[in-house]
């Protein structure tokens, strides 16, 4: 038998939807006007530029971004044509490929990462008081670690 939301539940979950999509919204519009990326783009190449060299295997870099293998090959194939990364074949194995991270990249990545911090700052660190945006972050990780189960 299925268990339906409480009228409580229902509107905290529908919040939730909400803001989630508004926010990554927000965060995406404010880097494309500053710096003519997206919020994902800007994922990839954060992601990038703390990996050991610069660079993850695709299939890494698909896992930490949350995204699938053929999406974040489209997403890389777009930063790629914009000199921001550069895909090389894994010279181990041979058969994964690398993305990495170049000069252009990281430096788009520094010229971003101020704006990005204060869009952050004021659409979600700074709307809720302190003991509020801990108790999300926790409530987050939460999430998260069940769903990575």
């Amino acid at each position: 038998m299925t268990k339906w939301l409480s009228r409580e539940e229902q509107a905290a979950w529908r919040a939730w939807i909400s803001a989630s999509r508004l926010l990554n919204q927000k965060l995406s519009e404010d880097l494309e006007e500053s710096h003519s990326i997206t919020l994902s783009d800007y994922e990839i190449l954060a992601w990038l530029s703390e990996a050991p060299d610069q660079r993850m295997r695709m299939s890494e870099l698909a896992k930490y971004s949350l995204v699938s293998r053929s999406r974040l090959t489209h997403q890389i194939a777009r930063l790629e044509a914009a000199g921001l990364v550069t895909r090389k074949a894994c010279s181990v194995d041979g058969r994964g490929l690398y993305a990495h991270l170049t000069k252009r990249g990281f430096s788009k990545l520094e010229k971003a990462a101020p704006d990005h911090v204060k869009s952050v700052r004021k659409h979600l660190v700074d709307v809720l008081p302190p003991n509020e945006f801990s108790a999300l972050g926790a409530a987050c990780e939460k999430i998260s670690a069940h769903l990575k189960l």
